[in-house]
């Protein structure tokens, strides 16, 4: 089956032109991303779509959009490798992907619709999602009894009538959704799980609210939906019918790796605003930089970093060749996603009540990366079925 995140058949850069680009990305996200951020607008979702279309506007004169994509589509032209560089310098800012083009859910669903979409899905949909023009969602997990961690507990039905389809059902924290202009549904057919493209202006797609959710700056924010009496033609359907939990696997497998790539470079800006603070206060008759536990709580984040950086450069490498990551990416997803909060709780530990300010960068930081223990899969989940895939197959190499 063609895999939804493919492998970036591209060479890698040469080093010292990959090294320039990251300087060039990194000068970007410092003197044009950081200082648009503002605390107070962090769950503004108008406010940041507006912000957001200002930042890709100078991205895409600077020629940085979409180091992802083909260079024949817009994009930059990387391999996943040298995306994991670009992606974690970007991924500073609370703005930078999406002002570069690579924040989800947008970028996962951009790679799905390149290599699952039918040409007239791809020209009245795909080309203005690349082009940054509309914003899309994704739409799988339920509400209890609906689908959650387990697959088969997807409720959203699919039914045929006649040249149609009909979708009815309750959607919840779909990624997205607020100002989106399509979303990728997960719905159950009588062939099984089926993916659909339905326009948010089709009057059976009912945004119910925005659900007020930790992490700030979510682009189209966590929605819930519902979708009663929802008609779409019969080329709404993506891919082939019955094969959405195939798909939905392969997009998560690119998806979770991709969000440790963006969270490595805002974990780093927390302990470095926190390495600063500590150069200049002074604590107990010395700075607090000088003392031991201090020292040691660096240390364990910059060791915490390298080791997540050493995984994701892997896992992008086995995803460059082709191959499937999906245990690799999961055992990533797990330790990044856990290592990253604790440079986090680190970063806001050192520096006491103003790491607690959410008017201050850390405090904003450590919300943004705590539900990545739960998106894109709970490392509960995970480790259950990274455990039961060695006891079947033994040692996964």
């Amino acid at each position: 089956m063609t895999r939804t995140v493919p492998a970036n058949l591209r060479p890698s850069l040469p080093p010292h032109e990959l090294d320039a680009l990251c300087r060039q990305v990194r000068h970007f996200i410092d003197e044009e991303a950081i200082p648009r951020e503002d605390m107070s607008k962090a769950h503004d979702i108008e406010w940041l779509d507006d912000v957001t279309r200002v930042l890709r506007a100078k991205a895409q004169a600077q020629g940085l959009i979409a180091p992802q994509l083909p260079k024949d589509a817009g994009g930059m032209g990387l391999n996943w490798q040298d995306c994991a560089r670009v992606f974690e310098v970007c991924g500073r800012s609370f703005l930078g992907a999406g002002a570069m083009g690579c924040a989800a859910p947008d970028q996962p669903n951009i790679d799905t619709l390149m290599h699952l979409a039918a040409p007239s899905q791809k020209a009245k949909w795909l080309g203005p999602l690349m082009a940054g023009e509309i914003r899309s969602a994704f739409a799988m997990t339920e509400p209890a009894p609906g689908v959650g961690s387990d697959p088969r507990m997807l409720s959203t039905r699919a039914r045929r009538d006649g040249d149609d389809w009909v979708l009815d059902g309750h959607k919840w924290f779909t990624s997205g959704a607020v100002g989106a202009a399509f979303a990728i549904v997960v719905a159950r057919s009588d062939e099984g799980a089926s993916w659909f493209i339905v326009d948010t202006r089709n009057p059976g797609w009912n945004l119910i609210r925005a659900i007020p959710s930790i992490d700030p700056f979510s682009n189209g924010g966590h929605a819930e939906v519902k979708l009663e009496n929802c008609r779409v033609s019969a080329d709404a359907l993506i891919g082939d019918a019955g094969k959405g939990f195939d798909y939905a696997q392969l997009r998560l497998e690119g998806a979770r790796l991709f969000h440790c790539m963006r969270g490595i470079g805002l974990a780093e800006r927390a302990i470095e605003i926190a390495q600063d603070y500590c150069a200049r206060r002074d604590s107990f008759g010395a700075k607090l930089s000088e003392h031991q536990q201090i020292q040691a709580m660096v240390a364990d984040s910059h060791i915490d970093l390298y080791a997540c950086r050493v995984m994701t450069a892997d896992v992008a490498r086995r995803l460059d060749t082709g191959a499937s990551i999906r245990h690799h990416s999961s055992m990533a997803k797990v330790f990044v996603s856990e290592a990253l909060n604790r440079v986090a709780d680190r970063a806001s530990q050192i520096t006491g009540a103003l790491g607690m300010c959410e008017d201050q960068p850390i405090a904003m930081i450590a919300k943004r990366l705590r539900p990545f223990r739960i998106y894109d899969g709970a490392s509960e989940v995970h480790r259950a079925a990274i455990g039961k895939r060695i006891f079947h197959k033994g040692s996964i190499a």
